[in-house]
């Protein structure tokens, strides 16, 4: 199963979720399965997603597409994402 993990910084979260969420279906059109949604204990601005998508290639697709990069431009995202693309290989139990 292909994740893509993306880290960034975002100007306001409350902001940037508001896009976030209106983004849901171009998402959901390139193959997203859904995810979740972190941020960091000591800055509320700091953000990582772990969406999980149906096909690598879909996932490399949109995370480079123009699309993306004016969504987030206009969400409020700082500087350049850190994004990795990531294959579960095993669920360990706790």
């Amino acid at each position: 199963m292909p994740y893509v993990l993306i880290h960034h910084k975002v100007q306001d979260y409350a902001a940037w979720k508001s896009a976030f969420d209106e983004h849901s279906g171009a998402r959901q059109a390139a193959g997203s399965k859904g995810g979740s949604l972190m941020r960091d204990a000591d800055d509320p601005n700091e953000l990582t997603i772990v969406l999980e998508w149906d096909d690598l290639d879909k996932a490399r697709q949109f995370t480079s597409s123009d699309d993306l990069r004016q969504t987030m431009e206009q969400a409020g995202v700082i500087g350049p994402p850190d994004i990795h693309f990531l294959e579960q290989i095993e669920r360990p139990s706790a």
